[in-house]
């Protein structure tokens, strides 16, 4: 038996709106349920239907997740929906400035990768150090170090029975990069920015040959907030949340 479709032309139900985008009727639900999209009319049997404004909400949604993500994408819905349209451009704004703080790390990062050449992890059998011993082979002082813990550069362990600093071979390759690039003229959140990608990279020869990919990424990115802010702005020029 084909069902009836609905007499007018402009409703949608769940299913209709989920295949639109490729998702099941229970996403486009739960979506309402959280107030991504704005409350479904109801019929008089009390089923969902879901109108044009619905379709462009979820459409801006599914949208600004590839440069927002998820959590982001959903605060920023969720304010609109509110109508609190300043509240969403501020979700909007922080997502702009963790993309120019990361682009920031980045060119500090290709900045200092050919200063970087020859400073590699040590041999993994080395024992670790104590700080004393660190500050001598780097030429500065223990507190010069201790600035360099409190700023994320350097991870040292605690010996269990001293309670001292102890510095493991990648501690001292840290190191290192911190006082190489101290040299250079590096701010130590920058600085902090390069030590975590080395460490992530598993060193300094793999970090430079992600470069290019991390470079890519933070270019979709930025091309995907732009997606989403059109869409976005097709959904509040529909008049939904102003």
């Amino acid at each position: 038996m084909t069902q009836a479709k609905p007499s007018n032309a402009g409703v949608r139900r769940p299913i209709d709106l989920a295949r639109t985008y490729g998702l099941s009727a229970q996403a486009v639900r739960n979506y309402e349920r959280d107030g991504v999209l704005p409350p479904a009319q109801r019929s008089p049997s009390g089923y969902r239907r879901f109108t044009e404004a619905h379709a462009k909400a979820l459409g801006a949604y599914l949208a600004l997740i590839p440069g927002h993500g998820y959590a982001a994408g959903g605060e920023i819905m969720r304010a609109v929906n509110r109508g609190e349209i300043d509240a969403a451009l501020r979700v909007i704004d922080r997502g702009h400035a963790l993309l120019q703080r990361d682009r920031e790390t980045l060119d500090a990062v290709e900045e200092a990768v050919p200063l970087l050449v020859g400073v590699e992890r040590g041999p993994q059998g080395r024992a670790a150090v104590p700080i004393s011993v660190l500050a001598h082979r780097l030429g500065v002082r223990p507190a010069t170090v201790r600035k360099w813990e409190r700023a994320g550069l350097l991870q040292p362990v605690r010996d269990p029975v001293t309670g001292h600093r102890r510095y493991s071979p990648d501690d001292v390759r840290d190191a290192e990069l911190a006082h190489l690039l101290r040299r250079g003229g590096y701010r130590l959140d920058h600085i902090a920015g390069v030590v975590r990608q080395v460490r992530e990279a598993g060193g300094t020869e793999p970090l430079a040959a992600s470069l290019r990919q991390w470079r890519h990424r933070l270019t979709e990115r930025g091309r995907a907030m732009l997606t989403g802010a059109a869409r976005l702005a097709e959904y509040l020029d529909s008049g939904t949340g102003t």
